[in-house]
């Protein structure tokens, strides 16, 4: 056993501030020999009791435990005596140098198992699984917060309150004004789209923006090919019509996403699952991949779209899970993934039937669960009539908003090139025109319209 891990065990044992400081990030496996089975009596006695043993009711426990053979029994009762002396040293010092050793360990460990893999003699885990085993050692680190006290963190408050939140701006007027200049992170924000509408465009055409401002995109697709999804933004960012790109020639392809290259210091990368496989744990150990591989941390995460993603909590489940359920769990789970990542998380869902032809959707047309805008920061719908379609524009209408007064510019119009992929402010001169800005609710339970007035469609 090293100083430093008696050091450790010893404070554990006679230390409670430490004790319950790092108790909970300290695994069983980074200690050796009879050392690892009295830290997990150590862990058995103070989760049971709610306190530390003296050398005297350890003894006891050791003596009634089955863990031990004769020969770890005798070391154990050699050593405790060594063990249980109270010894006065930095707190601070102790937490860094404990916090040191278990990313040692945790390395040390995940090296020795990845060799175990590579030479096929682990029991249950493949070569596939080599970068999330390295990541999750190499992300091993205390975290002491226990949360914002709200009398005694007033003067952290404030400064909260003053300083300027990183965003992600839209290129689009009107989507930066609803959402106070752009997404911040740590959010799921969600396009509702009938078939054929323009989720995939929408998300197309941001991610090609947020990739020109410099930043790092991750584009997960299931419901086309990797291939198809690049299509689409190369029509975006290269003002090239879709059905005009096959007749490009390599040379100017090249040159003209070299340009693109030259102006910005982001990466875009487009990732495909089949429909209906994936789940937060397939994109958690995609993101860890990316890290250790290309250095690749992303700013923004698309994921086309909600609906097809599976749930890692409910795998396997099948038809014992209704529906609202399952979708309200992926919209968990996903802005769970954007929290643990620090980005903001971009999706779609699909309309209902009835929705797929209104010209006024709200939250009861979202499919499948009522759930999902409870989860999300931002939902919008994307509306699309024969007039619309006449003039090339798309309606946005506001369904939830956290970021700012979802009333305030409720509807509003969005040019669409639809050959181009691209979508943009229309002109200033007939803003007043299409812009709503008059506070009319859902037409779900949630709320009634102002005045009991009807909404009899848009008009130009």
């Amino acid at each position: 056993m090293s100083n430093v891990e008696q050091v450790i065990l010893r404070n554990v044992l006679t230390n409670e501030s430490y004790m319950r400081k790092v108790l909970p990030f300290i695994k069983p496996e980074y200690f050796q020999g009879v050392y690892n089975q009295l830290f997990k009596e150590a862990g058995k006695f103070v989760a049971k009791y709610n306190k530390l043993p003296n050398l005297d009711a350890f003894k006891i426990e050791i003596d009634n435990s089955d863990k031990f053979n004769d020969d770890q029994y005798l070391a154990a009762m050699e050593i405790l005596p060594n063990i249980f002396v109270k010894e006065t040293a930095d707190e601070q010092w102790l937490e860094d140098t404990t916090e040191k050793w278990c990313q040692d360990r945790a390395i040390h460990n995940a090296i020795m198992e990845s060799i175990s893999i590579i030479d096929g003699k682990h029991k249950n885990l493949t070569k596939n699984a080599l970068p999330d085993l390295l990541s999750k050692a190499l992300a091993v680190s205390f975290d002491t917060n226990i949360g914002h006290d709200y009398i005694e963190n007033v003067n952290e408050r404030y400064q909260f309150y003053h300083e300027a939140e990183e965003r992600i701006p839209f290129d689009l007027e009107y989507f930066n004004k609803i959402t106070k200049g752009g997404l911040p992170n740590k959010t799921l924000n969600i396009a509702l789209a009938g078939t054929g509408v323009g989720k995939s465009l929408f998300m197309c055409h941001c991610a090609g923006n947020v990739l020109v401002q410099g930043k790092n995109v991750l584009y997960i697709t299931m419901e086309m090919a990797e291939e198809r999804i690049a299509e689409r933004i190369d029509a975006n960012l290269l003002d090239i019509p879709l059905d005009q790109l096959q007749h490009i020639t390599q040379d100017s392809l090249v040159k003209k996403v070299d340009s693109i290259a030259a102006k910005t210091n982001g990466k875009l990368i487009i990732k495909e699952y089949p429909t209906g496989s994936a789940h937060t744990g397939h994109f958690r150990a995609l993101l860890n991949e990316l890290k250790l591989k290309k250095n690749f941390v992303p700013d923004m995460i698309f994921i086309d779209y909600l609906n097809i993603c599976a749930s890692s909590r409910m795998k396997g489940m099948g038809g014992s899970i209704n529906s609202y359920t399952y979708i309200k769990a992926i919209a968990e789970e996903l802005r769970g993934l954007a929290v643990e990542f620090n980005v903001p998380i971009f999706s779609a869902t699909q309309t209902t039937r009835s929705g797929y032809s209104s010209s006024d959707p709200g939250l009861e047309d979202t499919s499948e669960s009522f759930g999902l805008p409870a989860t999300a920061d931002l939902m919008f719908a994307l509306i699309s009539t024969e007039e619309l379609e006449r003039d090339a524009q798309l309606m946005v209408k506001q369904l939830k908003n956290r970021y700012n007064d979802p009333t305030l510019y409720k509807r509003f119009v969005v040019g669409i090139d639809r050959s181009r992929m691209r979508l943009f402010d229309v002109d200033q001169t007939q803003e007043p025109k299409l812009v709503d800005d008059t506070p009319v609710f859902d037409k779900s339970n949630a709320g009634t319209r102002i005045s009991g007035e009807k909404f009899d469609g848009w008009k130009l």
